[in-house]
């Protein structure tokens, strides 16, 4: 089964890293869903709720806003100014 490769890191500190089914979140274009073998993209990343499936567990939360968004080989990279992980 595929499945992506996520890294979330605020500006002073790393938020969530491992292996997910799904990634969704909003960028200044609108919201976004990442699945496995996704086309590459890089987009800035907006204020709002970024949603992780992990291969295993329930969905992972956090508020994010300010910094980008990357997808490419089904690596997602997200680094926000500021990130802090809610409750599921």
């Amino acid at each position: 089964m595929a499945e992506l490769d996520v890294q979330v890191v605020a500006s002073d500190h790393a938020v969530w890293s491992g292996a997910a089914k799904s990634v969704r979140g909003r960028t200044v274009e609108g919201d976004i869903g990442i699945l496995p073998g996704h086309t590459p993209v890089l987009s800035l990343l907006a204020e709002g709720e970024l949603v992780i499936q992990p291969v295993e567990g329930a969905p992972v939360k956090a508020d994010v806003s300010g910094g980008f968004f990357s997808v490419d080989s089904d690596q997602v990279t997200i680094v926000a100014d500021k990130a802090e992980l809610t409750e599921s």
